[in-house]
C-alpha cells in the first residue's frame, strides 16, 4: 500500500520535470554545424580576406541581419590572427536558406499520461489535454570561403538552427551561431 501512495505522489512531479525539459529545450535550440576543405590547401599562409560584395549583395535577407552576420564573421577571424584587406588572399562570401518547420505537441497533463486522449476528464484520461500547434523558423547560414587568386572554394561552413525575428537577443545569437560555424577554421589537417 506504501508503494501506491509514493507512486501517486511520483506521477505529478516526473510531469512537471518532463514538461520542464520540453520547454526549456524549445526556448534554446542547438545549432548543428558542418565544415568541409581542400585538403590539398596550406590554410597558414592566408593572413588576409575580404567580403565578396557581389556574392553577400544576393543573399535575401534585411541588411540589419546581413550586417550582423559580417560583424560576427570579422569578431571571429580577428581571432583567427587573420584581417581585412583590400588586396585580400581570401574572400568570404554567404548564403542563408530558411524553412518553417511545424512543430505539434499532445500534451495530456492527467491520470491517463502523456498523449492525446479525446476523453480528457472520463474514466480514461482524467487530466488536461493541451495540443498545440507551432511553426519554428530553422535557418541555414552557409559560410564559403574562396581562394582569391585562384578563385576556388578552400573551405565551407554551414550552420543549421532555430532563430526567429522576434528575438530580442539577435546579435547574440548570430554571433553565436556565426562562432560555432567558424570553429573548424581553419581546419586541421588528418595526421596520417
Amino acid at each position: 500500500m506504501q508503494s501506491i501512495v509514493k507512486n501517486e505522489k511520483t506521477i505529478p512531479m516526473k510531469r512537471f520535470i518532463l514538461f520542464f525539459l520540453a520547454l526549456s529545450s524549445l526556448q534554446c535550440t542547438s545549432i548543428r554545424t558542418f565544415s568541409d576543405f581542400d585538403k590539398e590547401v596550406d590554410f597558414n599562409q592566408f593572413t588576409t580576406y575580404a567580403f565578396f560584395k557581389p556574392g553577400i549583395e544576393e543573399v535575401k535577407i534585411s541588411d540589419l541581419d546581413k550586417r550582423r552576420i559580417l560583424t560576427a564573421i570579422e569578431t571571429q577571424m580577428k581571432g583567427k590572427s587573420l584581417r581585412l584587406s583590400s588586396d585580400p588572399q581570401l574572400l568570404i562570401n554567404i548564403a542563408v536558406n530558411a524553412k518553417d518547420r511545424v512543430i505539434i505537441q499532445n500534451n495530456n497533463f492527467g491520470w491517463g499520461g502523456w498523449g492525446w486522449n479525446p476523453w480528457a476528464f472520463g474514466p480514461w484520461g482524467g487530466g488536461l489535454n493541451n495540443n498545440t500547434v507551432t511553426t519554428q523558423t530553422e535557418g541555414e547560414l552557409f559560410i564559403d570561403i574562396i581562394d582569391a587568386k585562384t578563385k576556388r572554394l578552400v573551405w565551407q561552413g554551414k550552420g543549421k538552427g532555430g532563430i526567429t525575428e522576434y528575438s530580442k537577443n539577435r546579435d547574440e545569437r548570430i554571433q553565436t551561431f556565426v562562432g560555432e560555424i567558424l570553429k573548424n577554421y581553419p581546419p586541421i589537417p588528418e595526421v596520417n
